[in-house]
């Protein structure tokens, strides 16, 4: 079946279908995945990355590592993730922005059940799911901002490949999605070949730190200048 959206088509108002985004590539994928998102959040300066989502898979040590695929909907309503889900492809992490709203889940055990079947990398959802159980007994990575047993309705608007906020966090279709146990960042494609030194940079300040604190070598110096310049006898 061909799944191709025509993006010159005039759309109803709060309606929005855009082609899919390519985002990085393969190589990219490999080379963050296993990267902490505290590395990605320390070297970008600690002030950006979803705030107030809880990962709702059962293993901690699960690692996201795909391609944004963005979703904008209506509080409550999720007609147009069930079209993501026919439109986003192998590893895409589906992205949703669903105005922080709680009081009725986007999603249950029987999209997981489809988004295994097709791969997908896993949901970050501003808004609530439900059916824990599944989840929590499944491999697909998840977060989102709370959980409820109320179903959605399936009327729109919504949109498609979209810029969002999710979270707090500003995605756009083809970010790269890192997430882990604590928490999502987002990447733009046109910032990795930038990024990448700064990750590397941080790999080996953060080796040297925890090898200098397996043997008590600790510089008291770091924190004391601080204190100093701020008024503070040590």
């Amino acid at each position: 079946m061909d799944q191709k959206v025509d993006a010159k088509k005039s759309w109803p108002q709060g309606f929005a279908i855009n082609p899919r985004a390519e985002g990085p590539s393969d190589a990219w994928l490999e080379r963050f995945r296993g990267v902490p998102t505290s590395w990605i959040s320390d070297v970008v300066g600690r002030s950006v990355g979803t705030m107030g989502l809880n990962s709702y898979h059962n293993d901690p040590s699960l690692m996201m590592v795909g391609r944004a695929f963005t979703v904008r909907v209506r509080p409550g309503d999720n007609l147009m993730i069930h079209k993501a889900l026919q439109l986003a492809e192998k590893g895409d992490v589906i992205v949703i922005d669903g105005g922080g709203d709680t009081t009725q889940a986007l999603i249950g055990g029987n999209i997981q059940i489809t988004a295994l079947f097709k791969e997908l990398g896993g949901f970050v959802i501003d808004g609530a799911i439900r059916d824990l159980v599944d989840w929590a007994k499944g491999t697909l990575p998840i977060w989102a901002r709370g959980h409820t047993h109320r179903g959605p309705s399936k009327d729109g608007p919504g949109e498609i490949n979209v810029p969002i906020s999710c979270g707090g966090m500003i995605v756009n279709p083809g970010d790269l999605i890192v997430g882990d146990a604590d928490g999502v960042m987002s990447v733009a494609v046109s910032d990795l070949e930038a990024l990448w030194p700064r990750i590397e940079k941080q790999r080996e300040k953060e080796l040297h730190t925890s090898q200098g604190n397996m043997v008590g070598d600790i510089d008291p110096e770091r924190f004391d200048s601080i204190l100093r310049a701020k008024g503070c006898p040590v």
